[in-house]
């Protein structure tokens, strides 16, 4: 039986038993394509409260733009994969619930309203076995398998969803996904950097000077520089590259969006790593670090990449989908990678950093 229920940000939901969610999925583990992995079995039985109405999404699978897409009856709760069925990978994506996963309760703990999973005809014939078996697809090279997991499945679980599409800003405010004044911000800026990047408004150089108005004015208030300024070094050049061997738990200070620039080339790309517009509102802002970063599944081919130099992950700092073209207020909030250099610590170790330029781009680094 389906519902047409919604969940509102902050409500408390109990995730239902392992075989109940086994009764909902097909024999290849999934409700409606998207799949229940095993990373979320140790969430069964738990109660959390909804982290965002995981009613669209964006998908990296795609060459750039990363187009949105549309979910229906889907959740991210407080709860992250921990890669442990797929060798490892540390990009920690907020995971997907399905509705028929999940029992509303009340604050105070009593069931409020009753989602019946999913009926079939027949058994669906899936176990736990099962998933572990569709972490990975069948008869890819074990040496270097392809992967299997929600956010690779993300174009199959999906529909398209235009950005143009009044309703589903409506619903990022009704929901609970976004204050008015977040809304209100992102649709000025997505207007702003429309008519600011036109070509016409950028050859007679009315462009230019909207950016000038930008950066003099916005920094007045408390605001950054234009989130889409380039980097200074010339594409094709070197990078810099600064180890400072960071730990989890230590401090750190993100540089100044103008200290970053020097970093990052004309393509907005140290050492392969993009420096994008979503990082922008942390600079000059301190966090803790939660890990290193030295592999993770990459969306477009859906297999492991092994960086040459792991990256960072700041506690509490996502991707809010503030500034970007075709993804703007995206719930799925992803972990940003940090390179060393574009973060300083707080409390310096008495060992210096060792700094270098390097020649040959690390490709293996993931873009926002």
């Amino acid at each position: 039986m389906k519902s047409n229920f919604k969940y509102r940000v902050g409500e408390w939901v109990e995730v239902r038993t392992k075989e109940e969610i086994l009764g909902t999925l097909d024999s290849e583990g999934c409700l409606e394509a998207m799949p229940f992995m095993p990373e979320m079995l140790q969430y069964c039985g738990r109660r959390f409260r909804v982290q965002k109405r995981a009613h669209k999404t964006c998908d990296y699978s795609t060459p750039f733009p990363n187009h949105t897409r549309r979910l229906k009856d889907t959740v991210h709760l407080e709860t992250r994969c921990n890669g442990e069925a797929h060798d490892g990978c540390q990009s920690g994506c907020l995971l997907y619930w399905k509705h028929a996963w999940l029992k509303p309760v009340h604050d105070s703990g009593e069931p409020l309203v009753e989602i019946s999973p999913a009926s079939h005809e027949e058994p669906s014939g899936c176990t736990e076995a099962r998933l572990w078996e569709r972490t990975r697809e069948p008869g890819s090279d074990p040496a270097s398998p392809v992967y299997i997991c929600q956010t690779t499945e993300i174009p199959r679980a999906t529909t398209p969803l235009a950005s143009w599409d009044i309703r589903q800003y409506i619903e990022d405010y009704r929901s609970g996904n976004v204050p008015f004044s977040r809304l209100v911000m992102g649709l000025t800026y997505s207007l702003y950097y429309r008519v600011s990047s036109a070509r016409r408004v950028d050859y007679i150089g009315l462009g230019r000077f909207l950016r000038w108005l930008y950066n003099t004015f916005n920094p007045l208030w408390g605001g950054s520089l234009y989130p889409r300024l380039k980097g200074t070094i010339p594409a094709g050049q070197p990078t810099p590259n600064v180890v400072l061997n960071l730990m989890p738990g230590e401090l750190v200070r993100v540089k100044s969006h103008r200290e970053i620039l020097k970093t990052v080339n004309t393509d907005n790309r140290n050492r392969g790593m993009s420096w994008d517009a979503e990082l922008v509102p942390y600079c000059g802002k301190t966090y803790r670090v939660l890990r290193r970063v030295d592999r993770c599944i990459d969306e477009k081919t859906s297999r492991m990449m092994e960086m040459k130099s792991p990256c960072i992950v700041l506690d509490s700092v996502v991707c809010q989908a503030r500034y970007s073209k075709c993804r703007m207020l995206c719930p799925k909030q992803m972990f940003p990678f940090w390179r060393e250099i574009w973060l300083e610590r707080v409390n310096p170790a008495t060992t210096r950093p060792s700094a270098q330029a390097s020649s040959e781009p690390d490709t293996s680094a993931i873009c926002l």
